[in-house]
């Protein structure tokens, strides 16, 4: 009776030993007695202890850094370059299969890309185009990890660090941008006020007593503020006059 009891009880532990549960977004790959035999979806399942193994493998996006790179431009500027990889598995078998760790494969493959395609650009673009640059790594890093059953969603530059000297001449080549900027808007207005200024003068000048006007505007403007000095006002027709004798 207890004999029957125990081999119960065995039996038991031996079953329960082999329940697995496989969230949603996961999926199970299972080795008997090492080899690839199948392929477990989310729920309540069952293998067979000791013969039969089961790993689970995260189907959700993952992101993984790619750490900072050390890449010299095409035209010679050495630069750090860091950026992010956005995958997900889409064979699970696979990327099990195929290689021994798939994030960290993706990660090394994703270095290099990193280094390779960036080097081929030079500072200016690199600093312009990093949608073009992505798109570049990207591809690169999903044909390679196709095999592996991965699938390469996205890839983002991060940051772009450049050295002290070349922050400080392009700081100095932005400033004196910055002041050409301000001359030509100052000159252009100096233009336009002059421009105001002819146009006015012309318009008093053809109006029937206009200079008058502005004359008397003038005084009355003076005449408000302290001043020791003394102003004589001479006619416009007197001063004609005056000009047209001197002329004879």
């Amino acid at each position: 009776m207890e004999i029957t009891i125990t081999l119960v009880i065995l039996v038991v532990f031996f079953i329960l030993s082999g329940i697995r549960i496989i969230n949603q977004y996961e999926r199970g790959v299972i080795l008997t007695l090492g080899k690839f035999s199948g392929m477990k979806n989310p729920g309540l399942r069952i293998i067979i202890p000791i013969i039969q193994r089961m790993i689970k493998v995260d189907v959700r996006t993952t992101p993984i850094d790619v750490p900072k790179q050390e890449v010299i431009t095409r035209d010679n500027v050495t630069v750090n370059v860091d950026a992010i990889v956005y995958f997900r598995v889409i064979d699970s078998a696979k990327a099990i299969l195929e290689t021994t760790n798939y994030v960290y494969a993706t990660s090394q493959f994703a270095q290099a890309a990193l280094r390779d395609v960036t080097g081929n650009f030079e500072l200016d673009d690199l600093l312009s185009k990093r949608d073009e640059i992505s798109q570049q790594i990207k591809e690169i890093v999903d044909m390679q990890t196709d095999k592996w059953g991965i699938d390469v969603e996205n890839v983002k530059l991060q940051n772009i660090e450049l050295p002290n000297d070349m922050k400080r001449a392009m700081a100095k080549q932005a400033e004196a941008e910055r002041e050409r900027r301000a001359v030509i808007i100052s000159a252009e207005g100096e233009k336009a006020a002059a421009q105001a200024i002819a146009d006015a003068a012309s318009l008093l000048a053809n109006t029937a007593g206009g200079i008058s006007v502005r004359t008397l505007q003038t005084l009355e403007k003076i005449s408000t503020e302290p001043s020791q000095k003394t102003i004589i006002v001479v006619p416009s027709d007197l001063t004609n006059t005056i000009s047209q004798v001197v002329k004879s």
